[in-house]
């Protein structure tokens, strides 16, 4: 039944009525006689003045605003442009405002299809804008609801970024920024809005969209027909009549069993991708401004914001922004969302990375805001790692939110709400918000699609729908806020309420026990390039990443041995400045940076910031060794191991280093040689020549290379393939099928890597259709054939090379090294294509279905074969420092040191290397490029054969430094009995006590019994978790100096202890 005062339309034709209403509100057609007409009736123009900010991108960060606004502003006027690409532009506004216009509403209308902040003139950021093309998301600025009049001379700034909300490029969205954009000035005015009409448009809008979607359901005609009939009031002049009828058609609310959306306001703003950092911290406070402009006038209104680090940059930049920031914070309804520091990428920052994201995100919240987050907001990442439930458990959270598996490719995943195991058995509450997005614009189109979408219907009550603008930043405006107001709960929609994560959790976990279970990885099937692009922010993400174990290992040795009244000063500057250089490197993880996909100027900023870091991390490490290692005149020649077991090493020393007579070999240069040098775990050991058990030999038999070490055996051809990798003394070969046929290792492949669209992003199925084997025997690629450069009891070095194009090369050494267990290939290329993908490829004669990959604190197994969709969809998958192919009592491993791309098909084990996408950074990869990875063969299973510690010495081998010592040959200062357990992480505890944390976790996939012997006094051992906090005490016990810990780890399990270090005695006195 129609509501009361509602009469149908005459004719009963869809066709002209439901146009008719959006006709009435368009924004595009009839203004001049349509109600958008009337949204300003009156309007003046504003007196402009101008000043360019001098130099380019970032330039603004050393302005301050009363410093801008001292410069000298010329004229300008409607029509004039201002750039180039990624300048600052500052404009002062100067008017006065009718006194006939007391009692309506003011704003500030402006258009130069931009972004812009608008400034007080006292310097308070008041609001984003942008403005002036599609992208026109917050075109104007409410100066006041309702003007009291007499408000003399106005004045305001607006800062002008030359940019647009996403980005600058001049062509499609994803395209390389065009440096030379110009942006117009096309509206700067003062207006009076009517208040009236703006509630009148939004109520059209509102039913034309019910009606659109809900016809032939009666509730549309319903809404089709109110519509209709407020249209002829508002055309007879009856404004109030239209009103009553809308009110009266909004007040009809839902059934009790109707679903909730849990409308959380945010702006998902990337901390990098079309443009840079600099403009990021901009966005910031833009978004930010914005929702305190919001909430001035919708106190329902409730924002959050994820990346502490973004919270960071507006207390830096604009502390007073900041501080009102902090209010709503206060009033619960600005909120934290998160944990993070960034929204990093889900698959290849390490372990160690993962926990300190949360430690350094939560911290900031609880000093800042004295509050923590209780969930992982991850919204808009590539993937997310098998391990992340038990990081997540370790850090304290059990509450996990994403919509990025919605982009999957091939496979709709099966559930909105389920419980995600990890591999260690962790289990979290994960939701996916059913509109598989983070930036609704609040429509009923979107609300209808949230529910029919929601894969867990009559599960679950309740689902996120979170709104406003994405990506660039932005966030809810008031047009939405206006929508939601109406769509709050109307029949017809499912219910619209305003709440935090934290509340819509508490409903999601009290209907948990409805939900399915997903074990394992949340693999995207879409942007698996991303593992690969722009390979210099994986080589040095990874070698950041183990400096920074290093630096805080030995920081940790010299607290532990010498005492925290003794290192104090040390301890205290080291923990300052490595918490800055994790940030660095933490930045840089960011889900479109070290994956790749920003543009070409954020890349040199970041290998900047990895820099840096490195440089304290080194700086760190070597002050602590200076301190463990004393002040004495004698000097010695020490190498020191980070590592947990005692290892043998072949490193490059400068000749004289170790005594006459030892086994060395020399280099060519004659400047340095070769030495097998050792180490005991955790500890140091004077440089001493040791003599190779088996050495080294290499013999050449029809153009083919026989290297051989006693523990490894390989032929390699003279295009560096290679057909025989065997372990000594096993006649079983990886490359020999089981019926004899001869395979290939280290197939230097090029394949074309043309994606559908996401170029810097996708690497596409069809891509392996097109290989080209550049290093076969019949290639016609120019190969400089191999050669030996090295040949001698310790050290075999081959080399050869091919020219890929006329542009790029490929150069690659070949090592075999004494008491080596691997096989290792140091690679350059020159590398300047278009559109291709390198691979190295090794086709083994191992019968498995299964592969075993690196991931964050332990391995994942994945199918080799391609069953079904969900096999197949995983043709390039992410792994870390390994994989490894198996049967059960032998295998073969790839160890790399900087690569994140893989794929293994049936008995086929492959690894990326380079990719050369053209957007939206063109220059992607166009560089020379140095990089390692070995191959090693196996008996036994990967655990026995001890995969995982050769991986970790290939990516972190022995250091050799000149320190004043004159006394112990060597010393482990921690060492492990038992197999498994991983000591990952030895740290000084944030802070500044002395204790000290240690991070583990099991490798093998199996319970394990260890004990952690330590030469360092103890006082206390707890437990402790990723955020450092002491738990429950741990048993321990001294035997002759050594403190023992008895530790029990379940399979992958991470677990953590924090010592308090008892008297110290230095080992070494």
């Amino acid at each position: 039944m129609a509501d009361p005062g509602v009469q149908a339309s005459i004719h009963k034709n869809l066709k002209t009525t439901l146009p008719r209403i959006s006709n009435f509100i368009s924004s595009n057609r009839f203004r001049e006689v349509n109600l958008v007409g009337r949204l300003y009736p009156d309007s003046r123009p504003i007196s402009l003045s101008h000043w360019a900010l001098p130099g380019g991108e970032g330039a603004w960060q050393d302005w301050v605003f009363d410093d801008v606004i001292k410069q000298e502003f010329t004229p300008v006027k409607i029509g004039d442009s201002f750039g180039p690409t990624w300048t600052t532009h500052w404009f002062k506004l100067e008017f006065e405002i009718p006194e006939e216009w007391i009692g309506k509403e003011v704003r500030i209308r402006w258009g130069t299809n931009s972004e812009a902040t608008v400034w007080s003139h006292d310097g308070h950021v008041l609001q984003g804008l942008s403005t002036g093309d599609p992208d026109a998301k917050r075109p104007d600025y409410p100066i006041t609801r309702s003007y009291e009049g007499q408000a003399g001379p106005q004045v305001f700034y607006i800062e002008m970024a030359a940019n647009k909300l996403l980005g600058a490029s001049s062509g499609d969205q994803i395209d390389p920024p065009d440096p030379n954009l110009m942006f117009t000035l096309s509206l700067a005015e003062i207006a009076m809005l009517d208040s009236t009409v703006y509630q009148l448009t939004h109520d059209l809008e509102v039913l034309y969209q019910l009606a659109n979607e809900l016809i032939p359901d009666q509730r549309g005609y319903q809404a089709m027909y109110t519509a209709n009939q407020m249209v002829n009031s508002i055309i007879a002049g009856d404004d109030s009549g239209a009103t009553a009828l809308a009110e009266q058609y909004f007040a009809k609310g839902n059934g009790a069993r109707c679903h909730t959306l849990a409308s959380i306001g945010n702006c998902h703003l990337d901390t990098a991708w079309l443009w840079p950092y600099s403009e990021t911290k901009r966005k910031v406070a833009r978004s930010f401004a914005s929702q305190l402009k919001i909430m001035e006038n919708y106190p329902e209104h409730i924002f959050v914001a994820s990346q502490a680090q973004q919270w960071a940059w507006c207390k830096e930049y604009c502390p007073e922004l900041y501080g009102r920031v902090k209010e709503q914070v206060a009033a619960g309804k600005f909120l934290p969302v998160g944990s993070t520091w960034i929204e990093m990428d889900g698959n290849i920052p390490s372990g160690e990375s993962f926990v300190r994201q949360f430690f350094f995100g939560q911290k900031f919240y609880q000093q800042e805001l004295g509050m923590i987050c209780k969930e992982f907001w991850l919204p808009d990442t590539f993937g997310y790692s098998a391990q992340i439930p038990g990081l997540m458990k370790h850090v304290g959270l059990e509450r996990f939110l994403t919509q990025k598996m919605s982009w999957s490719l091939v496979n709709k995943f099966p559930h909105h709400n389920f419980i995600w195991e990890g591999i260690d058995g962790s289990s979290v509450l994960a939701h996916f918000p059913p509109g598989d997005s983070y930036h609704m614009n609040l429509t009923v189109e979107e609300a209808l699609w949230t529910e029919k979408n929601l894969q867990d219907k009559g599960r679950t009550g309740i689902s996120a729908f979170l709104f406003g603008f994405g990506d660039g930043g932005g966030g809810p405006t008031q047009d939405m806020m206006e929508r939601r107001r109406r769509l709050a709960d109307t029949d017809g929609c499912p219910k619209m309420e305003m709440m935090t994560p934290d509340q819509m959790f508490e409903r999601l976990e009290s209907e948990k026990h409805n939900f399915c279970r997903w074990v394992g990885e949340l693999f995207l099937e879409l942007h698996n390039g991303t593992y690969t692009t722009q390979a210099a922010m994986k080589r040095l993400c990874r070698k950041v990443e183990f400096a920074l174990r290093d630096a805080e290992f030995y920081l940790s040795m010299a607290v532990g041995l010498l005492g925290i009244s003794v290192t104090s000063p040390l301890l205290q500057q080291s923990l300052a400045d490595l918490e800055i250089s994790w940030k660095k490197v933490l930045l840089n993880q960011f889900h479109d940076v070290i994956p790749g996909s920003s543009i070409e100027i954020v890349y040199p900023q970041a290998e900047e910031l990895y820099n840096e870091a490195l440089l304290t991390a080194t700086s760190v490490r070597d002050e602590a060794i200076k301190a463990i290692f004393g002040d004495t005149v004698t000097t010695s020649h020490v190498v020191v191991n980070s590592l947990q077991w005692s290892r043998d090493e072949v490193l490059k020393l400068p000749v004289g280093t170790v005594k006459p007579g030892a086994v060395t070999q020399k280099i060519q240069d004659g400047a340095e040689e070769y030495v097998l040098v050792s180490a005991p775990s955790m500890g140091y050991s004077l440089v001493e020549a040791g003599t190779p058990p088996f050495p080294v030999t290499v013999n050449e038999v029809d153009n083919v290379f026989v290297l051989d070490n006693g523990i490894v055996q390989a032929e390699i051809t003279s295009t560096g393939q290679l057909i025989s990798l065997k372990v000594a003394a096993d006649d079983r070969d990886v490359f020999r099928h089981t019926d004899g046929t001869q395979l290939f290792g280290n197939q230097v492949t090029i394949f074309d890597d043309e994606p559908l669209y996401w170029d810097a992003w996708d690497v596409m199925d069809y891509h392996l259709e097109t290989p080209e084997v550049v290093n076969a025997k019949d290639s016609t690629y120019s190969i400089t054939p191999v050669t030996i450069v090295e040949s001698g009891p310790l050290l075999v070095k081959l080399r050869w090379g091919v020219e890929l194009s006329k542009s790029s090369s490929f150069t690659q050494e070949i090592e075999l090294a004494a008491a080596s267990h691997y096989l290792s290939f140091s690679t350059s290329v020159s590398w300047h294509e278009d559109h291709k993908i390198l691979k190295t490829v090794f086709d083994t004669g191992i019968q498995t279905n299964k592969a075993n990959f690196d991931i964050q604190f332990g391995h994942l197994q994945r199918p080799t074969h391609m069953n079904t969709s969900w096999d197949t969809a995983r043709y390039e998958v992410c792994g870390h420092k390994w994989a490894d192919i198996s049967e059960p009592d032998w295998g073969f491993a790839i160890l790399n040191e900087s690569k994140y791309g893989w794929m293994a098909r049936g008995h086929q084990l492959s690894l990326s290397l380079l990719r050369s996408p053209k957007a939206p950074d063109y220059t992607a990869d166009m560089k020379d490029h140095s990089f390692k990875y070995a191959v090693m063969p196996h008996k036994g299973t990967l655990q026995e054969a001890q995969v995982v510690r050769r991986a970790y010495e290939f990516n972190n081998p022995l250091l050799k430094f000149d320190l004043p010592l004159d006394v112990t040959f060597e010393d482990s200062w921690v060492s492990v009995e038992g197999d498994g357990a991983v000591l990952h992480t030895i740290k000084p505890a944030d802070d500044g006590s002395g204790d000290i944390i240690i991070r583990m976790f099991e490798s093998h996939g199996c319970k394990s019994k260890i004990t952690v012997k330590l030469s360092i006094a103890v006082a206390s051992v707890k437990e402790s978790n990723g955020m450092e906090a002491s738990g429950v005490d741990v048993p321990f016990s001294e035997e002759g100096g050594i403190t023992l810990i008895p530790v029990s780890l379940t399979p992958f399990s991470i677990k953590g202890l924090r010592l308090a270090p008892g008297t110290a005695t230095s080992v070494l006195q």
